[in-house]
This record gives structure tokens, sequence and C-alpha cells, in this order.
């Protein structure tokens, strides 16, 4: 097979239970976003745009809609015969049983044969679980140019949100990293690390065989393989990124992140058009809107059914919402049903959810409690609502 210049191994196994119950029987990156789309949509665009024809997809935790979702791989015209992309699921080694994928590294050890049919000089690890447009050329350009034996992208993050993160401090005039915090509890940087590495992969192989040997590692990129890059005096640089990025790793950053969308200057799908993000199409209906409807600020997808009232919100595909509801600062996922004299505010409903009459799931402050009911839920005005919605003090942790 001929040699590639670089792949994409992209991780996208992890449960998320900070996602809470939107992630109870589905896993993080096949959530949906932004009323049509999946949120492993922006990872699978940018390869498709930065030119990146292989990719591996390294899946574990409930895969069946992922899996359903990942298998028109000619969406992303990413099906020819010298790559394309593949479903890698933990398998069987040896006798013992199925090797489940024990971290981030891990998985990628685990699948050291598929990354070596194609020789790459370079691999590219990504996420799964964030939403933002990236050129990966420009990151491997820079790689390139200074030599690097790993590159990590990074953005500034509010101080407030830097412990959810690995950490780095750099030398600013070269972008060389000199020390690297994953997740610390008093955080002396709000550079964080992106998750996305690039590495020379002669150099990733060996460091993941020797980390495979140790008996005391977390199997894990930021807490063991970059370490012991640093710590051996590797050269690693940061690739700055200064446009909309988003981790949603918390149903908090999760709401925010869609309802960002209403806001032009986040509107992430406004900027760089040319930059498509690509999606499995639905076969739905036209959006209906009853003479009672009133619709502001808000973002309805095609099969929408709206009697009641809509005001600063996302609409899924096929939700319904009956006369004399209504929704405000809400993200409704798709097929919920809402029935008359529902107010919602302030929250999350998961998919295929049934709302009844006269039900009231309000929130007068997202930042400290923002409600959450889960998919396939009834709700109805007699269940107490501590039993389906979160009510964390710190929805940011």
């Amino acid at each position: 097979m001929e040699k590639k210049k670089w792949i994409a191994m992209l991780l996208a196994g992890g449960r998320g239970t900070r996602l809470e119950q939107l992630t109870n029987n589905i896993v993080k990156p096949a959530v949906p976003f932004g009323g049509k789309y999946r949120i492993i949509d922006f990872a699978l665009s940018n390869c498709k745009n930065s030119g990146i024809e292989t990719i591996g997809i390294l899946t574990q935790y409930r895969p069946l809609i992922l899996h359903s979702h990942l298998g028109n791989s000619q969406l992303w015209n990413l099906y020819d015969r010298d790559g394309g992309l593949t479903i890698l699921p933990p398998y069987q080694r040896n006798d013992t049983g199925i090797d489940w994928y024990e971290g981030t590294s891990h998985a990628v050890f685990q699948n050291i044969e598929f990354i070596d049919q194609y020789n790459p000089e370079y691999v590219v690890i990504l996420s799964g679980d964030q939403v933002y447009k990236m050129d990966y050329s420009l990151m491997l350009e820079q790689h390139m140019t200074t030599n690097s034996d790993c590159t990590i992208a990074v953005v500034e993050v509010p101080w407030e949100d830097a412990r959810r993160f690995g950490l780095i401090k750099i030398n600013k005039p070269t972008n060389k990293i000199m020390d690297f915090e994953e997740k610390p509890l008093q955080p002396s940087s709000n550079l964080a690390s992106m998750g996305i590495y690039i590495f020379n992969w002669r150099i990733l192989k060996e460091y993941l065989i020797q980390d495979e040997q140790k008996e005391c590692s977390h199997r894990d990129f930021a807490k063991d393989i970059i370490p012991s890059m640093l710590s051996d005096g590797l050269q690693l640089f940061v690739y700055h990124f200064h446009n909309y990025w988003k981790d949603v790793g918390t149903v908090y950053s999760y709401w925010q992140a869609n309802l960002d969308l209403l806001n032009k200057e986040n509107n992430i799908f406004l900027q760089n058009p040319d930059w498509k993000i690509y999606t499995v199409e639905k076969n739905a209906p036209p959006l209906y809107l009853a003479k009672s409807a009133k619709v502001y600020h808000s973002i309805l997808s095609e099969g929408c059914e709206l009697e009641g009232t809509i005001e600063k919100s996302v609409l899924f595909s096929g939700v319904k919402v009956a006369k004399g509801a209504s929704i405000k600062n809400s993200v409704i996922l798709p097929g919920t049903i809402v029935e008359e004299n529902v107010w919602i505010e302030n929250a999350v409903i998961g998919s295929n959810s049934f709302i009844k009459n006269g039900v009231i799931i309000v929130s007068k402050s997202p930042e400290e409690q923002l409600m959450v009911v889960g998919n396939y839920q009834t709700v109805d005005p007699t269940i107490e609502s501590k039993k389906l919605f979160s009510s964390k003090k710190s929805v940011m942790s």
C-alpha cells in the first residue's frame, strides 16, 4: 500500500458522564447538535476539508447510533480503497477476552497495526466531542516547519473554566511547550489543550509501546504520553487556534454552544461558509407553523410541528409543540413531544421525550442549575422533578 503522508485517529468512544442523562444510551460524539447535526460531524468534516483521506474512528461505549450515522462514509468522500473511514471497536487479541480501551493512548496503541499498514509520516489525534472549524493542514505545516515531535492545538479559555482542561505553559517567543498540567485544581495558566495532537508516527509508536509496558499508567495522552515526551526533552510546540471552539463536555457547555448559534457573531455555521459541515440528511417533511404559533429568535428544523410559543431556542427535527406551550432559552432534541400548557425555560430536553400537559421545567439561573430531561423520558405533573432533572450547584465541573 502506498505510504500516506498523514492519517487521523478520531477518539469517539467516551461515555461522556458529565452530559448526564443525555448520554445514558448514546455515546457523546453521537449526541445531536445545532438542530440537524451530530457532534462528531465537526471533526469528520474538518478532516475532509483539510485533505485527510484516511480516518480511524475508535468507538466503544454504546456505539450503535454512532455506527449507523457513520455507515454512509461516502457522505464525507471517505471511501477510497487506499484509506477512507474505518470504524475500530475493541477486539479480542488473545484468549483472555476483549481488550477494552483503557484510555486515549491505549486505544491508539491497540490499533498500531491499523496505522502501520499506511506507514504514515504523521498521525493526527482528534476528539469527537468538540464544536469547531479547523484546517488541520495549517497545523501540520507549522509542525513540519518547527521540526516538532508533537504539536498540540491550544486555545485560551476563561480562567473560571480552566480547571476542566489540560493546561500548557510555553516559551512565548518560540511557542515551545515548557510544562503541561492535566486539569489542575488551581490553574496557573489558561492556555488549554484542545485534545488535538499531531505526532511523528515513528516517535509516537515508540512511546505507546513504552507506556504499555509500565504498570502504573493511565494509558492517556495528556496524563502519560505528553509528560513523558516533555521529561525526555523532545520538541513539543503549541498551535494557537483563535476561532470559535467549544468543548461540549458538560450539559451547561452543550446548552451554551447550541444557544451560541442564535448569536450571529458566534454562529459557527455562518463563519467561513465555504468550510462546510457535513451530516446525514433526514428525509423529513417541511417545518409547520400553525396560526397560533409564535416564534422569536430561534433555530427550527425540518419535521417540526409548532402551535405554541418558541423564544431563543433550538429545536431539532420532529419536535412537536402544542398550543399554549411556551419554550424559552432551551434545546429540544429530536422527536420530543410537548403537550399543551407546558412551560420550559433554561433546559435541555432529550430525544424522543414526552412532556405532558401542565408540566413546568424551569430554571431561573442556568449557571447554577440547568434543567435536563434524559432521552426517552415521559414527564407528567405528578413526577417529582428531582427524579428526572439535573440540579447540580456547579454544572461547570
